[in-house]
């Protein structure tokens, strides 16, 4: 895996050396990211809401794919409503997380905004069936949550790490759908702590366009 860090202090997301080690600096930056997703105003995450589901579709991977993991956002993170009922509409077969006691991950298909309903720790979660935790690995494309990303690929989540096990299923499988981390404008940055552990995604969507991470996946 590229980017690994683990071996004393890291960088901050200008790319400046901190001296601290990587859990202090993402516990650091995650907070910095959360004070300023707090200051969006609601119109302001309607309108990145429905610029993201524009700029999601505009990746051909996401496009053409037949089952997409998604995700259904909560709070003040970019909004995925508009483009999981777009996927919906399309006939596209999304398939949604349900978190299990163990922080791993199972899922369920996405049936409409009626299906949804209220789980731990504030998320939502489809009422249908189980799918199993392998069911990721029929999709041709997983879009992931986190608070930033670097120009390698690297993404800072929240620190639960179930989406770490989901990438590392995928990757024992050797499955390889795009991988894409739905972010708000400035939220790419320069770089992000990592660890050995730590998976690069392929791509972020942002309401402002598509990045791409060349090699991510190698």
């Amino acid at each position: 895996m590229r980017g690994g860090a683990g071996d004393g202090g890291g960088t901050d997301a200008r790319g400046r050396g901190t001296g601290r080690e990587p859990d202090a600096e993402k516990a650091a930056l995650r907070s910095e990211l959360l004070a300023a997703r707090a200051l969006l105003h609601a119109d302001e995450r309607v309108g990145a809401a429905s610029a993201l589901a524009a700029r999601a579709l505009e990746l051909p991977e996401i496009a053409a794919a037949r089952t997409v993991a998604a995700y259904v956002s909560v709070g003040r993170e970019p909004g995925t409503r508009a483009l999981l009922d777009a996927l919906h509409a399309r006939g596209v077969r999304v398939i949604l997380p349900v978190l299990m006691h163990d922080n791993d991950l199972d899922w369920a298909a996405y049936e409409g905004e009626q299906r949804l309903a209220r789980a731990a720790r504030g998320l939502l979660e489809p009422t249908g069936d189980r799918l199993g935790p392998s069911a990721v690995l029929d999709a041709g494309a997983v879009l992931v949550p986190g608070l930033a990303v670097d120009r390698r690929g690297m993404r800072l989540g929240r620190g639960g790490g179930s989406y770490d096990r989901v990438l590392a299923r995928l990757a024992a499988a050797g499955a390889r759908p795009v991988l894409a981390v739905l972010l708000y404008d400035g939220e790419v940055v320069a770089r992000v702590p990592a660890e050995r552990h730590d998976r690069p995604v392929d791509a972020a969507v942002t309401p402002g366009g598509v990045h791409r991470f060349e090699g991510a996946a190698g």
